[in-house]
């Protein structure tokens, strides 16, 4: 597995002037300081006096003034924009503000948001409750999906649990109900039902101990290490779970680009990016 000790050491932020532009700015700077990462806050507007006196004063709040931060000016469609100074300026992690439920907001999460998270080549936090103050990042939940990029996502997941001071780590392994291959009826296929689903369970937590074992072990410190075998939807399953343990951050594999259709996106993360259960981290490499 490609270990990289410093995943995000550029982070770019797309900002909008909204009533939420100062928490934004104050949570995506903090983040940034924590990642001991370079921040780009990029504007997709005209640039103008009043705008430049607005970002620089809010700049003059932030809990690390000492910190490498560039503002930039672009004007254009907001999605090509982006894109391209993702590219233009090697970003690792690209920062997005958002609302929790798609109804709020629709055009910016169901538009811009997914638009940039199928299309850009670098990784993705959607925040939903980004605070004036800091709300201490206790739990984390991550994905333990059987697919390739999965050891990258659980890496990086715990990078930011040992960035954020986290205390937990949650790893979801989703199954799919379709795996049991068995129908129940009576008392006797309910039998062989559950016997399959424990068989399922350890084959998932045995593969998720041995990506456990690559892990640096300076990462593992000081962080209880919990797996959750979860039978159902995948992508609805683990937002709903990231909701009912009330964990600060979800961690996920980014979508494939599968063509058109962009098939596991809309099967996965639809789900969630439909209803953010809490802030979203979108791992791509």
């Amino acid at each position: 597995m490609k270990t990289h000790p410093h995943p995000f050491k550029r982070i770019l932020f797309g900002f909008a002037f909204s009533p939420t532009l100062e928490i934004n700015i104050l949570e995506t700077t903090r983040i940034t300081h924590f990642f001991n990462a370079k921040l780009i806050l990029l504007h997709v507007g005209k640039k103008t006096e009043k705008k430049l006196d607005i970002i620089n004063a809010l700049l003059k709040k932030i809990d690390f003034p000492d910190d490498a931060i560039e503002v930039h000016w672009e004007e254009g469609k907001p999605v090509s924009v982006i894109l391209e100074a993702c590219t233009k300026f090697n970003i690792d992690l690209l920062v997005l503000g958002a609302l929790q439920h798609e109804n709020m907001y629709r055009f910016y999460v169901g538009s811009i948001a997914r638009n940039l998270t199928r299309k850009v080549n670098c990784s993705v936090l959607l925040l939903i409750k980004p605070s004036a103050e800091r709300m201490p990042c206790k739990h984390i939940v991550v994905n333990g999906l059987d697919a390739p990029e999965t050891p990258v996502a659980i890496l990086d997941a715990f990078y930011a649990a040992n960035a954020f001071g986290a205390q937990q780590i949650t790893i979801v392994e989703e199954i799919s109900q379709q795996e049991i291959h068995v129908t129940v009826e009576d008392d006797r296929s309910l039998m062989k039902a559950n016997i399959v689903k424990e068989r399922l369970k350890h084959r998932e937590e045995s593969r998720v101990r041995k990506i456990l074992k690559s892990l640096p072990e300076a990462f593992l410190k000081n962080i209880k290490i919990k797996t959750q075998s979860i039978f159902g939807k995948r992508g609805y399953s683990i937002g709903h779970y990231a909701e009912i343990v009330r964990a600060d951050l979800l961690v996920m594999n980014a979508p494939k680009k599968t063509g058109l259709l962009d098939r596991i996106f809309r099967h996965d993360l639809e789900y969630i990016l439909s209803d953010l259960p809490t802030d979203l981290l979108i791992i791509r490499k």
